[in-house]
């Protein structure tokens, strides 16, 4: 009995596995006007540091890349990007380091300069919406997103509906592609949110 127990390992299951065939039957009911896709789980750190100090160079040094200067931006660095939240607050996300050792080596680098930083890898899950994607987003988001007002390298913390999440515009350089992150136990709702909102740009019989 014990030998069984042993041999029993959690699998990571994605928070929106049960959704996937859902999402991605968006593209051929909207006529490929918007497509919604899953994105593979992250390393994620929260990053504080005060922005006067020498804290950020040293980090950017460490990443191979500047960390964004103005609050609500992103920048991209090697294998990720860095969100910048708040004044003395940044997210940042790679796609190649395992989540524990990131947090710990850029924890020693931030402490060194009067931050810290925290792996918040499972506090997000992340969608990204193609082609229609600003269009679609008006029917859940009050932010003003037309290009003009939220161009490729913008981000923000807003409401999409009753959840809350964080929008980057532009990741991989097209201004139409937003990444939509969100916490787990809200996912599930704004992935019903988006596919209903879909509806509406189902094309109609001429």
């Amino acid at each position: 009995m014990a030998d069984e127990m042993a041999d029993r390992t959690l699998t990571p299951t994605h928070p929106l596995a049960d959704r996937r065939r859902l999402l991605a039957a968006v593209a051929d009911e909207t006529a490929g006007a918007v497509r919604l896709e899953l994105e593979a789980p992250v390393a994620a750190v929260d990053l504080r540091l005060d922005p006067r100090g020498t804290g950020p160079a040293a980090i950017a040094a460490d990443l191979g890349a500047e960390l964004p200067s103005e609050p609500d931006t992103w920048t991209a660095h090697p294998t990720g990007t860095a969100l910048r939240l708040g004044p003395d607050e940044w997210l940042l996300t790679s796609t190649a380091a395992r989540p524990e050792d990131w947090e710990f080596h850029l924890d020693e680098v931030a402490v060194a300069h009067g931050g810290m930083a925290v792996d918040v890898s499972a506090q997000r899950t992340s969608l990204r919406v193609r082609g229609a994607a600003r269009e679609l987003l008006s029917f859940g988001c009050a932010l003003d997103l037309r290009p003009a007002a939220f161009p490729r390298g913008r981000c923000a913390q807003t409401l999409l509906g009753q959840s809350g999440v964080l929008l980057a515009a532009g990741l991989d350089g097209d201004v139409d592609d937003l990444q939509i992150l969100v916490r787990p136990s809200f996912a599930a709702y704004v992935a019903d949110l988006l596919v209903d909102a879909a509806a509406e740009l189902v094309p109609q019989p001429a």
